[in-house]
């Protein structure tokens, strides 16, 4: 019976060998996880703010675009004012 089992253990051995994980493969696996996260990382920050000041841009843009319409119908108040002033001094 032990014999089987050794033939098993051998066969178990050249199909599927156990190699034990050293030093080399660990500071590999590390060293390529910090080359990924320096290629993505900016990748990453420069996309965050790129949206960042997408996003104050627009805000920008909304206040213009309303400070614009203030003024639209300030300068048709104003204007009015002004017709209504110049009919009334002639007038009188």
């Amino acid at each position: 019976m032990s014999a089987k089992h050794e033939l098993l253990e051998e066969i178990d051995d050249v199909v599927a060998p156990r190699g034990k994980l050293d030093f080399y493969y660990y500071f590999s696996v590390l060293m390529s996880i910090i080359f990924i996260g320096m290629l993505v990382f900016p990748k990453i920050y420069i996309t965050e703010q790129i949206y960042y000041k997408s996003r104050d841009i627009e805000k920008l843009k909304i206040e213009y675009d309303t400070l614009k319409e203030e003024n639209k119908l300030i300068s048709a108040s104003v204007e009015s004012i002004k017709y209504k002033n110049q009919v009334l001094d002639t007038l009188f």
